[in-house]
């Protein structure tokens, strides 16, 4: 189920897509966070995220608001079944801020992990390759 461009969602493997373009700021992580607890409501099962930032140019968050947004999260997601979402980043800030997010859920049902490769994520989220690789990257690389 296509979402929107950035964000897909594979129902039979339970895996939320999400491939920003551009500028992540409150209103885009703002959005993402509404896909996802839409899902959540409509459905009981849980799923696991995958968030591929590499195509991120410009990063424009602040700490309270990171802050504000995992605590949301993790409050929002007390008492699910454990979900995985392992974040993409190569960029300083984005790992940065991921890691903040890891740090911030830790001990809750999100068990949030920052990787700079996507083989390593596709392993730990238990998926094949393939459904992680961008369409961009399989354009300029096809050995992605």
């Amino acid at each position: 189920m296509k979402v929107s461009p950035e964000i897909e969602f594979n129902q039979d493997i339970r895996l939320l897509v999400y491939r920003p373009n551009g500028v992540i700021n409150e209103a885009e992580i703002n959005r993402v966070i509404g896909v996802i607890e839409g899902i959540e409501a409509a459905s009981q099962e849980p799923f696991n995220r995958f968030s591929d930032t590499t195509e991120t140019h410009e990063v424009e968050l602040n700490f309270r608001y990171v802050i504000q947004a995992s605590l949301h999260r993790r409050l929002a997601h007390k008492g699910r079944v454990p979900v995985k979402s392992a974040i993409l980043a190569t960029d300083s800030t984005l790992i940065h801020y991921a890691r903040m997010l890891a740090l911030l859920t830790e001990g809750s049902s999100i068990k949030v992990r920052v990787f700079q490769g996507r083989e390593e994520a596709a392993q730990w989220l238990g998926v094949p390759l393939e459904l992680l690789t961008s369409k961009a990257a399989d354009q300029t690389n096809p050995s992605n």
